[in-house]
């Protein structure tokens, strides 16, 4: 197998995806077509008409109620994102076309507004980058996530943030203002230190270094910007666990998270590929353990649990340890939903 390294480009494989009733083969034709450069891939983007835009998460999910997810696909082209597999629902690859094919909603901020606006809604608060980055390239044009915190904070909503993108600073007005009613908490991702590691993992994120000078820009301002260290990926990052937690630190984080590197459906045959690609020599130690930590064998990859296996308690063990020693997650202050105040509905029916 060929595998190809497109720059700015995360995935070295343009798989199928699941639902696709076809199978696409790069052959030779004899006529030496099949090693030509081929031209570069693209960012294209469809506009999405949805109907809606908060999705409520399974009442066993502890980490958040509901989400909102302002683009389908992501350019960041993060090689392990799990988010890639969600793509084959659109008959797309969730190789490159989960990072070039994306989609934006750009009726986000009104759908949000009608939804908040009904009696029967229950304030809770809503993730932004649950499923791709909020702040992705595109965002800086089409401004869907700022138009979202906009709506947000005109109501007194709450509203977590996950990204890996320096671009959450545009909206330091918005989230200060959030901040100062203890409405937001805004975590950004930090998988590596390692720059020329990260730009293979993550190519069109933000570097290590700028989202650490993100994280103190934020928490400067008063706004709790804490890190998530994600996904560990043993043999490649694991090592790292205590000096990112260290330089989150040092750049203002109070509270921490990690999870540990998932592949769901397909995207094992894409990880695989990649490891092949740029580290082939460490390519079966990582997946031997992967499946170690998720139970042994291949079904357990797509899980979310932290597994059970002596390597899973080490690294929490670890985690625990140094978020004791730099004293991180000592306040635990959930969310105020009680200032949330309905936006008015327009016309006749704000009298009723």
């Amino acid at each position: 197998m060929k595998h190809e390294v497109a720059k700015g480009r995360g995935a070295t494989l343009q798989i199928e995806g699941r639902f696709e009733s076809v199978a696409r083969e790069r052959i030779d034709d004899g006529w030496g077509t099949a090693d030509e450069e081929l031209p570069p891939f693209k960012t294209t983007v469809t506009v999405e008409r949805a109907k809606s835009v908060i999705q409520r998460q399974d009442a066993s999910n502890p980490l958040f109620s509901q989400s909102l997810n302002a683009y389908r696909g992501c350019e960041h082209g993060c090689i392990y994102c799990f988010a890639r597999s969600s793509h084959g629902y659109l008959n797309l690859s969730l190789g490159l076309d989960f990072e070039t094919k994306l989609f934006a909603k750009p009726d986000a901020a009104k759908l949000l507004r009608a939804e908040l606006a009904k009696p029967s809604y229950r304030c809770a608060p809503i993730a932004l980058g649950t499923n791709t980055d909020p702040y992705q390239p595109i965002e800086r044009e089409w401004k869907i996530t700022r138009q979202v915190i906009e709506v947000l904070a005109e109501c007194k909503h709450p509203l977590s943030i996950v990204t890996k993108s320096a671009l959450v600073e545009r909206d330091l007005d918005l989230l200060a203002q959030l901040a100062q009613d203890n409405l937001v908490q805004v975590y950004i991702s930090v998988t590596t230190l390692d720059a020329e590691l990260a730009h293979k993992l993550e190519p069109r994120a933000s570097s290590p270094r700028r989202r650490l000078q993100a994280m103190r820009v934020l928490n400067e301002a008063g706004v709790p910007c804490g890190v998530l260290v994600a996904p560990v990926i043993s043999f490649l990052i694991d090592a790292e666990l205590e000096n990112v937690l260290q330089a989150a630190h040092e750049h203002g984080a109070r509270s921490a998270g990690y999870s540990l590197l998932r592949l769901p459906y397909e995207l094992k045959e894409l990880f695989e590929d990649w490891l092949a690609t740029h580290y082939p020599l460490k390519a079966a130690h990582v997946m031997n353990r992967l499946r170690e930590m998720r139970g042994g064998s291949d079904a357990g990859l797509g899980g979310y649990s932290r597994g059970n296996d002596q390597f899973s308690e080490l690294l929490a063990q670890r985690f625990q340890i140094a978020c004791g020693r730099l004293g991180l997650n000592l306040d635990d202050m959930p969310l105020d939903t009680g200032s949330f105040r309905p936006p008015s509905r327009a016309g006749q029916m704000a009298l009723f």
